[in-house]
């Protein structure tokens, strides 16, 4: 990187008699510098620095991605159903996050691990009690889309620090009722950043 820094455009020719190197050698190298769009080539002209930092290159990447690439599937229940039966729900399902839906799959609430655990420390009779009671209700609901870049929805956990938020769509409703179509969480975004670094 020094050397197309310093006198690039420079043929691979060039930079190999510079470090002592057969071109055979350095040609693995040059094109993941390539690829990763640290450096250019140009035929006949020869290798030149691209001007983009790593960081840079690494945004580009990620920016990319839409949370349709890499959203999961919802875990939905009704607004009827007990806190109780939301936590064996939650436990089955491994997740820290539940979307209550109504018909149609449109979205009335969401209820957190947390929300669950400060019912559950009450006094109430959690058998009986509707998640209803305990949800948090639109419009305090943080929603993505599936259309969303998927580093704005990261944005959105670390930034209202929760654990996932519903992808939702506009539903043919006249209320203008979002309908639940999937769910982007921290595994999502961090799986992303995960296959991303093994991709090199």
């Amino acid at each position: 990187m020094g050397i197309v820094k310093a006198e690039g455009p420079i043929t691979s020719e060039q930079i190999a008699e510079r470090l002592k190197l057969a071109r055979a050698t350095l040609r693995p190298d040059l094109a993941i510098l390539t690829m990763a769009g640290l450096l250019e080539a140009r035929p006949r002209v020869g290798y030149y620095y691209s001007g983009k930092s790593l960081g840079e290159v690494v945004a580009s990447k990620i920016r990319r991605f839409k949370v349709r690439d890499i959203q999961s599937r919802p875990v939905v229940v009704g607004d009827q159903l007990s806190v109780y039966d939301a936590i064996i729900t939650m436990f089955l399902e491994d997740v820290g996050t539940i979307f209550v839906v109504r018909e149609k799959g449109l979205l009335e609430g969401v209820i957190s691990r947390k929300d669950l655990l400060k019912v559950a420390l009450g006094a109430q009779d959690i058998r009986v009690l509707p998640v209803s009671v305990v949800m948090t209700r639109m419009p305090k609901i943080i929603t993505t889309s599936p259309d969303e870049l998927a580093w704005e929805a990261a944005r959105k956990l670390v930034v209202h620090e929760i654990d996932a938020l519903p992808v939702v769509e506009p539903a043919d409703d006249p209320a203008g009722a979002l309908q639940v179509v999937g769910r982007f969480s921290k595994t999502n975004a961090t799986r992303l950043f995960v296959e991303i670094g093994e991709r090199r």
